[in-house]
Formats: structure tokens, C-alpha cells, sequence
């Protein structure tokens, strides 16, 4: 057996194991990146932490604690109710602004997990207000992120204009970008109609609850007929007596009796320094400027910090380290299998093959596959000059193959094993991280299996190019 296929023979084992067994991935992932480097590869401890994603682990952390502080001096909280004005209370529209919103910054040149990163969090304090499916909201964000992650001016985009040019293959950006988009706005759509969005039609907030399109009390109809209510405002009356008597038992002093859940509309010190750095980071980390999201995130919620130090003073521990462990881990060790070739050794294999349309596909496939656990940007740089020699012998369409191996690429971003699909699991509720981690893991792999099917009937089959 060669040393690429035991690679991937392990890799597999690593998610059997965590399924069945009461083990974190991240850690197991970890142990098998030294045993297998150390004892098989012969790798000394730097080379293999060499392959330790630094730059994720920095993201991860910096921008959930940065959000950890703005949820709790309620800087998260105002923008809700900011944005939620904007949209006139319509609850159906709120995951489509986040969609729009996250297409425009990826679309005018923010690298895809970093508007993700600054989006991510805000809409998950939707979802939480809302009652909107974490799973729902993520996935929108996600998308649009991807949907404007193709356009000229983007990351993404360049990086495989670039790569088409430097090749000397014909290219179309506005093609590209345009194919991304469509894709991944009927992508959006159908995880709107699949994960809740249709029972959100009809919903408004008017500022005292969620109303349904004949201004009955959602809430109101839910504790009449014993049930919970659809949004997040769910409160129990300040004036009952069980309220009353739980509070007392579990204070001493004399509090102001208000609901802890109510809506912060109003802007202090703290959240106006908190707001001028969420403004400083999206501005930061988009060209020209081009800064390290991570650092970025961490320099700014240490400044916040200064200004609020009480408030401040549990928001490290709410950063999503069980996230960061298994993200980290997972990343470390497909690191490995690229320095021992096994990307390329897949790759090789597949643009050997004598069936230029099958092998197409299969390009595909790997680019899904690999960009699920990795890198977007340096999947898109590898496997398009390692689908040149064919695309050379005009077997297949080059315009086609490149969009759709973009596409398949970018789609699986939604894996919680990406930066994309990490950041939505890290700055899910805690309560339902696991439960989003799951689904997302779900989806991401169902498009490791449709995007590339579904894009190269629609893209390669045909002959684009």
C-alpha cells in the first residue's frame, strides 16, 4: 500500500472513530498528525507543526472573542434592532439582507471568511432574537459570501483569473462571476424553502414581539395553547408570580425588575467604541489594506477591553475552543497529506486518464473534497494548472471546467471543517453548537456530491468554452 493511500485510509478512520466513539476529532486528528508524521513520514515536531493553520486559529478566536465582547455590552443587540428596523420588521427577509450583505463585501474585494467573520455573528444574534434556524442563517451568509466571492475585483476571483491567464487558457471573469452568483442564489433558495424559511413568511416585529400577517401576538397564541411561541421574544410577563419568586431566589440586593431578553435600542459608550472597531476590522482587512483578519479581530477587542474591563472580563472564556480544536486539528493533518503528495498523487492519477469528460468530473470531485477540509484559495490555485494538460487538447471546454471547478470548490465552503462553515458553527448558540455542527457537516458533504455532479452537467457537458 502507498504511503498516499494509507493517508487517506486514516483520514477516513479519523471520522469513523469520532462517530462512534466519545472522542474529539480535533484531538484525534492531532495524534494522528504526529503518530503518522513522526513514526511513518519520519517528521521532526516543526515540520509537523509547520502545517498547524495558524491563520484559522487566530480568525477562530480573534473574532469570536471580539463578538463575545460586543454581545455583551450589547453592541449585537443594537444592531438587531437597527437592521430589523430597516427591513420593517419583516422576519422572512432578515437571512436574505445577510445573503446581500455578505455578497457585497466579498464582492468588493473582502476574502470570503473574512466578511464571514464579520457578518456571522450579527446574523446569528438574528437568529437567536428570531427564532430563525441557525442552520438557515448560516448557510445564507455562507452563500452569499460565496456568491460574491467570483466577481473581478474579489479574492477568489483573481486568484483564478490570474491562474486562467498565466496559463494561457481563455478565460471570461464576467462569466465566472455571474455563473457563481446564479448558483449560489438558487443555492440560498433552496436552503430558504428547505431549513424554516417558509414559516417565516407572514412575521413581523412591530417592536413589542413577533405578529403574523393579521397582528396576532405570536407569542400570545403560543401561551395560550401551552406552547413556546416562534420567536425569540418569548417572555414571560414580568408581573408573574413563579418569575417573581425565582428571582428572589436567586438574589440577595435589590435589582430593577426588567427583562433581562429586552431589546437594546439605545447606544452608550462602550457599544459606540465597540461599533467604531467592528467598522475599523471590515475596513482593515479589505484591500488596499489587506490586514490579517485574526490579529485584526484580537488588537481591536484588547482596545475594547480597556474601555470596559468588567464587562470584558468573561469574554475569553466564551471563545469556541472545543471549535478551534477540532477545526485545527482536522486542518493540521490534511496539511500533512498535501506534503506527502497525496493531492497531487490524486490529481496525477486523474489527469493520466484517457476519458477527458469523466476525468473532468473527477477533477471536480477533488477540488470539493479537498477544499471541504482546506483552503479554497489554494485549491483554486493547484487544481486548475493540473487540469492544463487536457484542457489543452480542447477535449472538454476550458471556461466550463474552470467555472465549474470553482464553483465545486467554493460551494463546500459550508463544511464546518472550512474557515466559511467554522466561523457560522463557533458563533452558533452554544447550546445548539454541536446540533449546527452536525448539520452543517451533513450539507457540506451533500455538496462535496451535487456541486460537482450538478456543474459539470450544467458547465462541462455542454462544452462552455
Amino acid at each position: 500500500m502507498s504511503l498516499e493511500l494509507a493517508s487517506i485510509l486514516v483520514l477516513v478512520a479519523l471520522f469513523v472513530i469520532a462517530t462512534f466513539v466519545s472522542v474529539h476529532m480535533g484531538a484525534l486528528a492531532l495524534m494522528a498528525t504526529f503518530l503518522f508524521g513522526t513514526f511513518v513520514l519520519g517528521e521532526d515536531a516543526d515540520t509537523l507543526l509547520s502545517g498547524f493553520p495558524a491563520d484559522l486559529f487566530l480568525i477562530l478566536v480573534g473574532v469570536t472573542y471580539l463578538f463575545a465582547l460586543a454581545k455583551d455590552n450589547g453592541t449585537v443587540d443594537w444592531l438587531v434592532h437597527v437592521l430589523v428596523k430597516a427591513v420593517g420588521g419583516r422576519i422572512a427577509l432578515i437571512p436574505w439582507v445577510f445573503f446581500v450583505v455578505t455578497a457585497l463585501l466579498s464582492g468588493f474585494g473582502s476574502v470570503v471568511p473574512a466578511a464571514i467573520a464579520i457578518i456571522a455573528p450579527i446574523g446569528m444574534g438574528f437568529a437567536r432574537r428570531y427564532d430563525i434556524r441557525p442552520l438557515l442563517m448560516g448557510l445564507m451568509i455562507i452563500n452569499g459570501a460565496t456568491a460574491g466571492g467570483f466577481s473581478p475585483l474579489s479574492i477568489f476571483g483573481t486568484i483564478t483569473n490570474q491562474v486562467v491567464e498565466r496559463n494561457d487558457l481563455p478565460g471570461s471573469p464576467v462569466l465566472l462571476f455571474l455563473a457563481s452568483f446564479a448558483f449560489n442564489f438558487l443555492l440560498g433558495l433552496i436552503c430558504y424553502f428547505l431549513f424554516g424559511g417558509r414559516d417565516l413568511l407572514g412575521k413581523r416585529d412591530m417592536g413589542h414581539g413577533l405578529e403574523d400577517v393579521h397582528g396576532t401576538d405570536v407569542d400570545d397564541q403560543a401561551r395560550d395553547s401551552g406552547g413556546t411561541g416562534s420567536g425569540a421574544h418569548q417572555k414571560v410577563p414580568r408581573n408573574d408570580p413563579q418569575r417573581r419568586a425565582a428571582r428572589r431566589s436567586l438574589q440577595t440586593t435589590m435589582v430593577k425588575d426588567e427583562d433581562i431578553d429586552e431589546q437594546v435600542t439605545t447606544l452608550d459608550r462602550n457599544r459606540i467604541v465597540t461599533l467604531i472597531g467592528l467598522i475599523v476590522l471590515a475596513v482593515m482587512v479589505v484591500p488596499p489594506l489587506n490586514q490579517d483578519v485574526g490579529f485584526t479581530a484580537i488588537c481591536i477587542a484588547v482596545i475594547i477591553s480597556f474601555f470596559s474591563p468588567k464587562v470584558s472580563k468573561g469574554a475569553v472564556s466564551k471563545i469556541a475552543w472545543p471549535t478551534v480544536l477540532l477545526i485545527c486539528g482536522i486542518v493540521t493533518y490534511v496539511e500533512l497529506m498535501k506534503r506527502l503528495g497525496t493531492i497531487d498523487w490524486l490529481g496525477n492519477l486523474v489527469a493520466g486518464m484517457g476519458a477527458p469528460l469523466f476525468a473532468a468530473l473527477l477533477i471536480c470531485f477533488i477540488g470539493a473534497v479537498v477544499s471541504a477540509f482546506a483552503s479554497t484559495t489554494g485549491i483554486l490555485g493547484a487544481l486548475i494548472p493540473l487540469a492544463v494538460p487536457f484542457l489543452l487538447t480542447g477535449s472538454v471546454g476550458e471556461i466550463g471546467l474552470i467555472i465549474a471547478l470553482a464553483i465545486s470548490s467554493s460551494v463546500v465552503d459550508s463544511s464546518p471543517f472550512s474557515t466559511s462553515g467554522a466561523l457560522v458553527v463557533a458563533n452558533s448558540p452554544e447550546e445548539q453548537r454541536d446540533q449546527v455542527f452536525k448539520q452543517l457537516m451533513r450539507w457540506g458533504f451533500s455538496m462535496v456530491l451535487i456541486a460537482p455532479i450538478v456543474t459539470w452537467l450544467i458547465f462541462v457537458v455542454p462544452g462552455w468554452g
